[in-house]
């Protein structure tokens, strides 16, 4: 009884939950093929797209309960999400060529960004001071770009000449940039310059097998990285050394995120099951910490 009132209350249950050991937070159809973002408020919601059918962001509150959230504009399709300034989220607007901004306490939702030389907007990073990476790929062609995008709507093509770009994560210390390939199974790191460009590329990790979406970084700089297809979420050192690899319930998770009372909570969507996952990791999230920074 007591672990049931706990865990009406926000997860804090979750303390006694086995580090790295995955459970359900929803059941699965919850969300449909492809579920993805996920972003964590101020609160503890949790978002992600194509809740129910495409076009509409979910939410998930603490206690496993959901419901819709927002539908986007007509023809939109959401994929990434982040946070931003703790009432805000962004969205790659995939089919529409957007990064989408909504206001969390009214639903509104405007076109931050658009560009029509995009691919398709994928999965986005973001800096504390609001700088937006893009990942951008061409599923077809096995290639991929990568933009910069500030806060006024303005693009920047850093890379076009990529695999078929995917994940996207800066270093909790802002000094990196991640991205990966996943088609190509290869993950790159750059130096961050200060203008919000990148330079010194090299490789951080190339996977053998499998295919890999989304990833996140805790404050420790571990980067956690989806393995869609084989159904994990790898841990990597910051030096690229694979630390532990979490085995799901599902075959296909496509995103992380950090949240629970102290940011120890990795939040896995799983596309195949159309369902959150969920782990106790040793460290918060570097996107937990940016909230405390924009308190």
């Amino acid at each position: 009884m007591v672990a049931s009132l706990l865990f009406g209350v926000g997860f804090y249950v979750n303390a006694q939950k086995t580090l790295y050991e995955s459970y359900d937070v929803t059941s699965g159809s919850v969300f449909m093929p492809w579920a993805e973002g996920p972003a964590v408020d101020v609160d503890g919601v949790l978002y992600a797209v194509n809740y129910g059918q495409k076009g509409t962001i979910g939410r998930v509150s603490p206690d496993g309960t959901h419901e819709l959230f927002v539908n986007l504009p007509e023809g939109s399709v959401g994929n990434g999400i982040r946070l931003w300034k703790k009432n805000r989220l962004l969205v790659a607007d995939y089919t529409n060529h957007n990064i989408l901004q909504i206001n969390i306490p009214d639903k509104s939702v405007r076109v931050l960004a658009h560009n029509e030389n995009m691919n398709q907007p994928n999965d986005l990073a973001i800096t504390s001071a609001g700088l937006i990476y893009a990942s951008d790929p061409d599923w077809d062609d096995n290639s991929g770009k990568l933009w910069l995008i500030d806060q006024e709507g303005t693009f920047t093509l850093l890379e076009s000449d990529m695999g078929t770009t995917n994940g996207v994560e800066v270093s909790p210390d802002e000094k990196n940039l991640y991205v990966n390939e996943s088609n190509q199974r290869n993950i790159w790191i750059y130096d961050i310059m200060e203008d919000g460009t990148i330079a010194n590329k090299s490789l951080f990790k190339k996977f053998e097998d499998y295919g890999m979406d989304g990833m996140r970084c805790d404050v420790e700089g571990n980067l956690y990285v989806t393995r869609i297809g084989k159904g994990t979420v790898a841990i990597l050192s910051p030096e690229g050394k694979l630390l532990q690899e979490v085995v799901l319930k599902g075959d296909k998770p496509s995103n992380v995120a950090f949240g629970g009372n102290d940011g120890q909570l990795v939040y896995v969507t799983v596309a195949d099951r159309g369902a959150i996952e969920a782990f106790r990791t040793e460290f918060p999230g570097r996107s937990f910490s940016l909230m405390k920074e924009w308190d």
